[in-house]
């Protein structure tokens, strides 16, 4: 490769030389969503003179339209960045800081634990007008994991309502510093930021690595390139690796030709080789992202590593829900559409699936529900297709008397035998909330069948509360009920933990003594009733009245627990009799009833597609409601 490559843009490139490791710096930024972790980086952006001021924009790092109008991160992304300090002992040497952003969210978990191995130092940013949340903290111990340096710092400090002193002893008491050590930035104003550059430099040590061992790299992220194809993210542990080199991903054995390897800084820029502890990007041609896992070790065909880095699993399915076009005909343009984001996000996982009600579609698996709001919301704006998406459902474990085991993610593999016993997973929740409404969080939690697993004052007015939840129990409305109860104050995180045996059933609605598989759940059998009345009650509003009684039930097995009936609409058949003897009207009646009679033997009812939509999309919040 040429040591200047030609652009679109007429610009040229030149091949930046490979980074003496002395003299770089890894560091993610770990923060709660809305803590400013996107404007942090932006600002880092303008004051190293990477990004022209007339080019800046806001969430500059966040690439999807999803990102930039929620103003959360979903994919993690990196950025190169030059810095020489300001102050300290070496105010002559260029140093090289690699930035990777991380998501959040408690969904992608497992990127932000990968994006933490790929690093030596983390920025622990907190909002100075919030404090320190859930979702932060949960980050905070992967990264004490990982024996990252911390360096923690209080962001937004211009707001009127922030409490720096506070908030800093908080964090103080929490990573057990100092309150002085905790630096005062303003992500919005640029205030602090080149004192925090500074401290990167000084305090978070150089990585390490062997430069004539076998090559070794740890891939923390990939996403897919429409004209490129995969795009690999990978951070150098061992070794080296230069362009047009074989490479080999150790844990599919797969081997690939390198057509490109580079840095991001900010925008894609070639090298001609990556050395130990840079951070940069592959081109392989490839067009599937599963054949680069994050996790996935990347090594040399022809002088292989022997030993992968470590820490690569499968991301798992959390929650499942199916997904139907609201239009049949849309089935192939909605198979097209999941065949494209798969080429996105590794961690989806889909098969099709048939509904008596619904007709044609997809059950997909989930990392949790915001993976689920934001794969249906892609759908829906990249294919065009308007979708309906039945009640999310967690992964159970159902265990018969013959002891053989069945797996059900949709209510309508429940076994029609004879069952022994039921897993359900569980999760480890951490709640962060003020003091005063300890007593709310706990009854919310007990009501979902949630066991007390420990509780810390952080300080005199925030408490942390640990509970053992069922997942079940947390993923539809959960969230929305806790920040109801706590004002919008509590922040909660969660991470799986096993699974537990449990006394669930499944509910089926009948119609007219038929199931509707749509609307079967599979509840704790304490549940039952409510949902059963509740469903019940919302489709005699939903179904339109027929020329016949309709009667809507709620049942477990054989066992009707609730009932509504849609009363029949009767023509007036009397209107015609203005007199005469009562045995007139009477024979008309008894003609009448018999029609209805015959009518309910043959008469089928047709669920409107509206209706589908608002029990499924409701049910929940009624619930949360009552």
């Amino acid at each position: 490769m040429s040591p200047a490559e030609s652009w679109d843009d007429g610009s040229t490139v030149t091949t930046p030389a490979s980074t003496d490791p002395a003299r770089i710096r890894n560091f993610c930024i770990i923060a709660h969503i809305d803590h400013g972790k996107s404007t942090l980086a932006d600002r880092m952006l303008e004051v190293t003179g990477i990004v022209e001021g007339r080019n800046m924009r806001a969430q500059y790092l966040d690439r999807m339209d999803i990102e930039r109008e929620r103003g959360i991160t979903i994919k993690a992304q990196n950025v190169r960045l030059p810095w020489t300090p300001r102050s300290g002992e070496d105010t002559s040497t260029e140093y090289v800081l690699d930035m990777i952003d991380t998501p959040g969210h408690v969904d992608f978990t497992y990127e932000v634990s990968r994006s933490l191995a790929a690093c030596e130092g983390a920025v622990l940013l907190v909002d100075a007008a919030q404090g320190i949340e859930a979702q932060t903290l949960a980050n905070l111990y992967l990264a004490l994991e990982n024996d990252l340096t911390i360096i923690p710092v209080l962001n937004k400090i211009d707001l009127p309502a922030a409490q720096p002193e506070k908030y800093a002893a908080e964090i103080a008491h929490i990573i057990g510093c100092d309150p002085d050590d905790v630096l005062r930035v303003s992500g919005k104003t640029g205030e602090g930021v080149p004192e925090l550059l500074d401290r990167i430099v000084s305090e978070i040590p150089a990585p390490t690595g062997e430069a004539e061992a076998p090559a070794r790299a740890m891939i923390f992220d990939s996403v897919y390139d429409i004209y490129r194809g995969v795009i690999t993210y990978v951070r150098v542990v061992d070794g080296r690796i230069s362009a047009r080199d074989k490479i080999k991903m150790m844990s599919t054995g797969a081997t690939h030709e390198l057509l490109e390897i580079g840095v991001i800084s900010p925008e894609p820029k070639p090298v001609e080789s990556l050395g130990v502890g840079e951070v940069g990007y592959f081109i392989t041609g490839v067009k599937d992202v599963r054949q680069s896992r994050v996790g996935d070790t990347v090594t040399l065909q022809h002088k292989p590593a022997t030993e992968s880095i470590g820490g690569y699993r499968d991301p798992k399915p959390m929650v499942y829900s199916g997904l139907y076009p609201i239009d049949g005909s849309d089935y192939p343009l909605l198979r097209e559409a999941l065949d494209k984001l798969l080429l996105n996000d590794a961690a989806l996982v889909y098969e099709p699936e048939t509904s008596a009600a619904l007709g044609f579609g997809f059950r997909v698996g989930f990392l949790g529900l915001l993976h689920l709001e934001i794969v249906r919301e892609r759908l829906e704006r990249e294919a065009g297709i308007s979708l309906i998406s039945t009640a999310p459902n967690v992964v159970y474990r159902v265990v018969m008397e013959d002891r053989s085991e069945i797996t059900v993610t949709n209510p309508s593999d429940w076994p029609n035998g004879k069952i022994d016993t039921i897993y359900e997973p569980v999760v480890n929740a951490t709640i962060i909330a003020p003091s005063d409404y300890t007593g709310a969080i706990m009854e919310l939690c007990q009501s979902r069948r949630g066991n007390l697993s420990g509780m810390d004052y952080l300080s005199e007015s925030r408490v942390e509360l640990r509970y053992t939840l069922p997942l079940g129990e947390i993923i539809f409305d959960f969230f929305d009920a806790l920040k109801s109860r706590t004002r919008g104050y509590a922040s909660l995180d969660y991470a799986e933990a096993g699974e537990q045996e449990s006394q669930l059933v499944k509910v089926d609605i009948l119609l007219q003594g038929e199931a509707v598989d749509a609307f079967s759940a599979i509840v704790h059998k304490d549940k039952a009733y409510s949902y059963g009345v509740l469903m019940a009650g919302k489709l005699r509003e939903l179904i339109p009245r027929q020329q016949f009684e309709v009667p809507i039930q709620a049942a477990v097995g054989s066992r009707v627990i609730a009932r509504e009936t849609v009363r029949a609409i009767r023509k007036d058949v009397l209107a015609k009799c203005y007199g005469g003897d009562i045995t007139r009207k009477r024979k008309l009646l008894e003609k009448q009833k018999e029609g209805k009679k015959r009518m309910k033997m043959v008469g089928r009812v047709e669920v409107p597609q509206e209706a589908f939509v608002a029990a499924l999309s409701t049910n929940e919040s009624t619930a949360s409601k009552k």
